[in-house]
């Protein structure tokens, strides 16, 4: 940021030398880049200003740093009492906002019969001394409160504002708004606009409009001072290629509660130079204003952190010259309450104020040891869980995998599940891949074509894996956009094939060795008795073929998906072979590591196995089979196991054989086979009144 040396020595008492002044700025964490010499013995100083220090993107914010790094009096600008005098602001102008999570505070004040022109000499050599030039005297305010207070405000002609009113709102697709650098833009839904009545006035957070821009027919001027949600500011000024001063200010977020002073300030120096009369009142459309921060602070836990035998006193005075209000200091060694200033709203956690004392005490002061004591711990248990799940994959014959995070409109489109959108960033870069992926899957793919172009081959096929982050934006009516993003694991692998095309058979199989590969991924991660099921469902995305898809559950919970990659997706990426896709989300498949094992002594007697082989419905899953058995089964049953199916012309049309497996143990003698006959019986009875189920002989 350009700040002006004369310009901040205004807010200090006494005023400190030039060299003095420019020591504090570095030593508080603000470096100088370039210092340029001015007429009159000013300089411009080109300062550094980190992305979390909103508030010092303005010479108050800054000189607020110096005033406590070298303990003089932080002297703000002084604002005149207003005395309105045409009207109330609420017969001029009408305000409604549409987005009040998008802008949590809009204010306006109107001021009529003001006279625009030139501007006195002091704005215009403010201005120019942090290298801005004038334009006339009521837009040269505008721009002089920002660079002073760092609030961006806006100034409207009041006669060319449709319907007398202004309208926050989301813009309509398409719509077009001329800017004040003399270029028509074409809007997308997602951007921000202030409105009149009929057409959009300016870019929210960026730039005003053009058609309802002050000049020297206006009288009536319509003050605008707000705040905007970072995101939505950063994204539309990225989209148009649009880096303004208001823009690079509220991309660092303005906090709504610092825009009262700011606004009067405005008011009263728009009277000063243009004249006119105010308007009685402001009018305020936003949500209910956030409470102060207050953050707990433990002097011991500064102590630690720092390295230094600093006094609490000590710390209080430092947090207090920055304005952080400490509650009351008891004994040493207590915890303190502290409330961040509202202009500091990136004070949120004991940290941050350990972070302040640290800036205020001098990062010299902290010691610096020859040596660093290192104590060795034991791995996460995340990390061994990587490391197993990579060591399972790789002896089931996958390969990982490192593909980029984004990539094209099409591919991410066929990825993309229903109720989301993909996200795009505005880069010449990027090319034709400005989108974030939506499945890991669609850099598999990438991949594996740049396999087969390479002529690699494998025996039973190709199969990699690569575990990354995936992403995501769900838009809600009326409210801004929400970036979902999760890590998942995804599994790719050919499907065995002998001739020149696959077969149902060999289709069948290669979903098969897919879930063979995520039972034995779960049984490593969770154990044996973890309960996997797998149930066939609609696809949710284009890319799979909806003959086979299925979700996938652990414990009752969603864990991720499988299926057959669609012929149009095979195509599309030019893939010669059919392939079978996986992806799982990594935090759901990893919380069961280590499983837990249990020791059981093996059996004293012989157990008794009798195989059934049930008719059911072509429908009927084995799952729904195995609870069935599970639920019924009379002791002594053991367990239940799945042998086979069997599909034909014997057993019907649209039924199937499954061939299952009961065991029967006593664990203190051995049964005799008529002991179990009557308990495999009634549960035949069962299955057939539950599922239908008949007996195949």
């Amino acid at each position: 940021m350009l700040i002006s040396r004369h310009w901040l020595l205004q807010y200090l008492d006494p005023r400190p030398e030039n060299e003095r002044l420019e020591e504090a700025l570095i030593e508080s964490g603000f470096p100088i880049e370039a210092r340029e010499t001015l007429p009159g013995g000013n300089a411009r100083l080109d300062v550094e200003i980190t992305s979390n220090r909103g508030d010092c993107l303005s010479h108050l914010g800054l000189a607020r740093e110096v005033a406590a790094k070298l303990g003089l009096r932080f002297v703000p600008p002084a604002c005149p009492e207003l005395s309105p005098g045409a009207g109330s602001v609420g017969q001029a102008i009408a305000l409604e906002n549409r987005v009040p999570q998008a802008c949590p505070r809009f204010t306006l004040r109107v001021i009529r019969g003001a006279k625009i022109g030139p501007s006195p000499s002091w704005l215009r050599e403010a201005l120019e001394s942090v290298g801005q030039r004038s334009i006339n005297n009521v837009v040269d305010v505008t721009n002089f409160i920002s660079f002073e207070w760092g609030n961006p405000c806006h100034a409207f002609d009041l006669a060319k504002l449709a319907g007398g009113k202004l309208v926050i709102r989301h813009a309509a697709a398409g719509e077009m708004l001329t800017t004040l650098d003399g270029k028509s833009r074409k809007l997308a839904a997602d951007e921000l606009v202030v409105a009149d009545g009929v057409r959009a006035q300016s870019l929210a957070g960026i730039m005003g409009g053009a058609e309802s821009e002050v000049s020297g027919a206006t009288t009536g001027v319509v003050i605008e001072m707000a705040t905007w949600d970072p995101v939505a500011v950063r994204r539309a000024a990225r989209r148009h290629q649009l880096r303004t001063d208001a823009s690079h200010r509220f991309e660092r977020l303005v906090d709504p509660r610092t825009i009262d002073a700011a606004a009067a300030r405005c008011a009263a120096l728009i009277l000063e130079a243009a004249g006119g009369q105010l308007c009685e009142g402001m009018l305020e459309e936003g949500r209910p204003r956030e409470q102060p921060t207050r953050i707990r602070f433990r002097p011991s836990r500064c102590r630690a952190l720092l390295g230094v035998d600093l006094t609490t006193q000590a710390m209080v005075g430092a947090m207090r010259r920055l304005e952080i209000d400490v509650g009351p200091v008891g004994r040493a060694g207590e915890e303190l309450v502290c409330t961040a200033p509202v202009f500091r709203p990136d004070l949120t956690r004991e940290a941050d104020l350990i972070e302040e004392v640290a800036r205020m005490v001098g990062l010299s002061a902290v010691p610096v040891h020859g040596t660093m004591p290192v104590a060795v711990a034991a791995p996460q248990k995340s990390e061994n869980a990587r490391r197993e799940l990579a060591g399972v994959l790789a002896g089931l014959g996958f390969y990982e995998c490192v593909s980029f995070s984004f990539t094209d409109r099409k591919s991410a489109a066929a990825f993309m599940p229903a109720g989301l959108t993909t996200i795009e960033i505005s880069d010449d870069r990027r090319g034709e891949e400005p989108a974030l992926r939506p499945s890991v899957l669609a850099g598999l793919l990438g991949c594996r074509r740049k396999n087969q172009h390479g002529l690699v081959q494998a025996q039973g096929g190709v199969r990699l894996y690569e575990i990354a982050a995936v992403f995501g934006e769900q838009r809600m009516p009326g409210g801004a956009p929400t970036t979902i993003e999760n890590v998942n694991a995804a599994l790719l692998l050919d499907v065995p094939i002998k001739g020149r095309a696959a077969g149902i058979s060999e289709l069948q199989h290669g979903v098969r060795l897919m879930r063979g590969a995520i039972e034995t991924l779960v049984r490593a991660m969770a154990g044996p008795d973890a309960a996997l099921e797998i149930t066939p469902s609609e696809p949710h995305a284009p890319a799979f073929d909806e003959r086979a898809f299925a979700r996938v559950a652990l414990d009752g919970r969603a864990l991720g998906y499988l299926g057959l990659i669609a012929g149009a997706t095979q195509q599309a990426f030019d893939l010669a072979a059919p392939l079978v896709g996986a992806e799982l989300n990594l935090a759901a498949l990893l919380a069961g590591f280590p499983p837990r094992s249990f020791v059981h002594t093996l059996p004293l007697f012989p157990g008794i196995e009798r195989d059934l082989s049930l008719v059911v419905a072509e429908t009927t899953r084995w799952a729904a089979v195995e609870r069935a058995v599970r639920a019924n089964a009379a002791p002594p049953f053991e367990g239940v196991s799945f042998v086979g199916t069997f599909r034909g012309a014997q057993v019907g049309k649209g039924r199937k054989s499954v061939t299952l497996r009961l065991s029967y143990r006593d664990p203190a003698r051995t049964l005799r086979h008529e002991e179990v006959d009557g308990p495999v019986e009634t549960l035949v009875g069962v299955l057939r009144r539950e599922l239908g189920a008949e007996l195949r002989a």
